[in-house]
């Protein structure tokens, strides 16, 4: 594990984009291509935009995304599909883009998903956390036991709450109350993980991770086992973390 922290969100984007690069174009030098996970929501925009600026040859790369509600069209605004789509897919010449789909027969797109994900590793992962914890949307008590790929779980009220405070849902009742989600343990099967956790709003969730013992109640604590895991936070993000914290390794 190693913490580096940066001033803003901005300076966090870039350097935390950096690290992602370097690491999805050694797994192109040294394979011919590369698999990496992408991350949504409003804490990773920094990130994103300095991704695309990046000198990574996209066109040897297949990406695959975390998570989608159940039921959401791709038109609605909160869905991830359509977010990853306008902010990074339609703006690089990816080989592949391999998206969750919460819509239709959704137990079978997850079965296709399954089969997809675990046809080969992933090379890099940019996986951001939740203001309860979360990764992905494996909101607390988060199933750390599954093997499977992709599930579909229930949305907590923290995880909502989120949504609506970012501007996705005008209220928690609007929010689906279902996702498909990537897994804890296929997150960890990433040969690395890159996490971007910039604003104050995550002070609590950094808190909780690094202070305390890995626990599914604080589903970001599993990331610390991971053997390549950088995490990215800003000033405010770290605002909560005593020194001793942010000095470990």
């Amino acid at each position: 594990m190693k913490i580096i922290v940066s001033k803003d969100a901005e300076s966090l984007g870039k350097a935390a984009a950096a690290l992602a690069a370097q690491k999805i174009s050694a797994a192109v030098g040294e394979h011919g291509s590369a698999r990496i996970l992408l991350s949504t929501g409003a804490s990773q925009f920094e990130t994103l935009n300095a991704l695309l600026a990046s000198d990574v040859d996209w066109s040897k790369v297949t990406m695959f995304h975390l998570d989608e509600y159940i039921g959401l069209p791709e038109s609605h605004k909160a869905s991830f599909r359509k977010y990853l789509k306008e902010r990074f897919v339609s703006k690089v010449p990816l080989a592949r883009a391999v998206f969750v789909d919460g819509e239709g027969d959704v137990r079978a797109n997850i079965e296709r998903l399954n089969a997809e994900i675990e046809s080969a590793p992933i090379d890099v992962g940019v996986v951001g956390i939740g203001v309860n914890g979360h990764i992905a949307f494996n909101d607390p008590p988060a199933d750390f036991e599954t093997r499977q790929s992709y599930k579909i779980v229930d949305l907590d009220e923290k995880c909502k709450e989120q949504q609506v405070g970012e501007g996705w849902f005008a209220a928690i009742g609007n929010v689906p109350r279902q996702a498909v989600t990537m897994t804890p343990y296929r997150i960890m099967r990433c040969k690395s993980i890159v996490s971007a956790v910039p604003h104050l709003v995550k002070a609590e969730a950094i808190r909780a991770t690094l202070e305390g013992e890995v626990t599914n109640l604080v589903p970001a604590t599993l990331l610390k086992t991971h053997a390549d895991w950088t995490l990215f936070i800003d000033n405010e993000s770290a605002s909560l973390c005593r020194a001793e914290m942010l000095a470990m390794e």
